[in-house]
């Protein structure tokens, strides 16, 4: 085999082996000026309901997540760290769950000893209205409640990029 063929046929035989893992990289996306924040009325794991609205002067990090999803997985304890580290900056870090139902839901939590209140998104219209669509999405609202932006994809929450977006919100 030929030494530039070899490289290439490599990376690719590392990667399916598993030898070689490439990071997701999370990405900042905007939201549009002049698109208005959704109503979001969700019930909590324990029923009770839970109103966006109600939430008007703290900065809201709606960390959309379901229990198949790895990288959902992966970045939970990150996640966790950030809301711990700015609960009394006025950070509320809310995890929701994606179409799951409540067993599945309680099971993941109790497994994963996940600390952050869990809000249900059973029938996936509270993603759809936010434009989620990749899964783990994170939704920033300001505390004048509009969203300002949406993170795609996995994130080290506990990062430096992570960190800088959380600090211009609050």
């Amino acid at each position: 085999m030929k030494r530039r063929a070899f490289v290439p046929w490599l990376a690719v035989t590392a990667l399916a082996a598993g030898g070689v893992r490439a990071e997701p990289q999370a990405q900042r996306r905007p939201w549009p000026r002049a698109t208005p924040t959704p109503a979001l009325d969700l019930a909590g794991l324990d029923g009770r309901p839970w109103d966006l609205a109600a939430q008007r002067g703290q900065v809201v990090a709606l960390n959309f997540w379901a229990s198949w999803c790895e990288p959902c997985r992966e970045e939970m304890p990150s996640l966790q760290l950030m809301a711990q580290r700015h609960e009394g900056d006025g950070l509320l870090v809310v995890a929701v769950n994606y179409r799951e139902g409540g067993g599945t839901i309680r099971r993941f939590v109790e497994r994963t000893a996940l600390d952050l209140p869990v809000l249900r998104d059973a029938d996936g219209l509270a993603a759809r209205a936010l434009g989620v669509r990749v899964f783990p999405s994170t939704v920033f609202v300001r505390r004048d409640g509009r969203i300002d932006h949406t993170v795609v994809g996995a994130a080290d929450w506990t990062g430096a990029s992570a960190r800088d977006w959380v600090r211009a919100l609050l």
